[in-house]
């Protein structure tokens, strides 16, 4: 059985390093995209999770699947696909550490992957089917994604989603939000980040964490403030808590997909219904999560910046 099988993008992430006379930068190459940032989380605590998506048959994709392995994800679900190369995207960092993307993606082999080659047992096997929205983009990713969802549905898995808005992967902005907002009404938990609710519904974290309970079911829900913490929220309570201040910023890729790894994670610990937390249970899911994301952001990249459990403890 695997706590959390999720569907969707594994790239490289090349981070900003340092720049020449001309501006031309120097990138250092991370394992990367918000899914396995996400599922690294959950088996860096002790989680079993697995993943579903395609890779190229070059370099990158390669080194990938075995960054996965070593991280402790299953690939069973991933496919090597000749025709497409690996999903770059290229990372660029201002004077606090927050970054801004542009994708080498046209197409990427994470959008090719096809319904018809899913593992659909280890949906079967999980407790917590995950999604973005990334998948969502293009074709044949978005069927596969849809289609994935409904049978995940069908099989009573909680549903979750990371929302993750990358505008430069979208043909506009419009089509962002209508696949962003069909997606909140296919999930049970869902974190999104402050600027993700101001891009979707112009409100601040706690109006958006109502909107979210109320007019798309959602059953938990996690609005993420960067440094100032987080807002949680279900039926029974809302409150926030605060974020870490006294760390040194390198890097916040990834740190959004690893508070979301670390409170499902936490929630399945648990073991309740969302619906059931309490307003003290969900904030302490939060806390953890916030943490684990603060110390995230000391080191580049995503997958390989998930801090040990026992750091986490301690700050906490």
């Amino acid at each position: 059985m695997y706590d959390v099988t999720a569907i969707g993008e594994l790239l490289i992430d090349f981070t900003f390093k340092s720049a020449d006379a001309m501006g031309y930068p120097t990138m250092e190459a991370h394992p990367g995209g918000a899914i396995p940032n996400l599922l690294a989380a959950v088996a860096k605590f002790g989680g079993t999770c697995a993943q579903l998506g395609k890779v190229g048959d070059d370099t990158f994709g390669h080194l990938l699947l075995r960054t996965l392995t070593e991280a402790g994800i299953d690939i069973s679900g991933m496919h090597i696909d000749p025709t497409v190369f690996t999903t770059l995207a290229f990372v660029t960092l201002d004077a606090s550490g927050d970054r801004s993307f542009s994708f080498a993606r046209k197409p990427g082999s994470d959008t090719k992957i096809s319904f018809e080659e899913l593992r659909l047992d280890l949906i079967d096997d999980a407790k917590v089917f995950h999604f973005g929205t990334l998948s969502l983009t293009d074709e044949p990713a978005r069927t596969a994604t849809q289609k994935a969802i409904a049978y995940a549905k069908a099989q009573g898995k909680l549903i979750s989603l990371d929302p993750n808005l990358r505008l430069p992967l979208w043909a506009s902005a419009e089509a962002a939000k209508e696949q962003m907002l069909w997606a909140l009404g296919q999930a049970d938990v869902v974190k999104i980040s402050d600027n993700e609710v101001e891009f979707l519904f112009g409100l601040s974290p706690e109006e958006g964490a109502q909107h979210l309970l109320k007019e798309y079911d959602c059953q938990l829900v996690f609005v993420t403030c960067g440094p100032e913490g987080a807002v949680y929220a279900n039926r029974n309570a809302m409150g926030r808590v605060a974020g870490l201040t006294d760390v040194k910023v390198v890097d916040t890729t990834g740190a959004g997909d690893i508070f979301g790894g670390s409170a499902l994670w936490k929630l399945l610990q648990l073991g309740k219904d969302p619906q059931a937390l309490t307003g003290e249970e969900m904030a302490s899911i939060a806390r953890f999560a916030c943490v684990a994301a603060s110390l995230s952001t000391q080191k580049p990249g995503g997958v390989s910046s998930v801090p040990e459990y026992e750091e986490v403890l301690a700050r906490l």
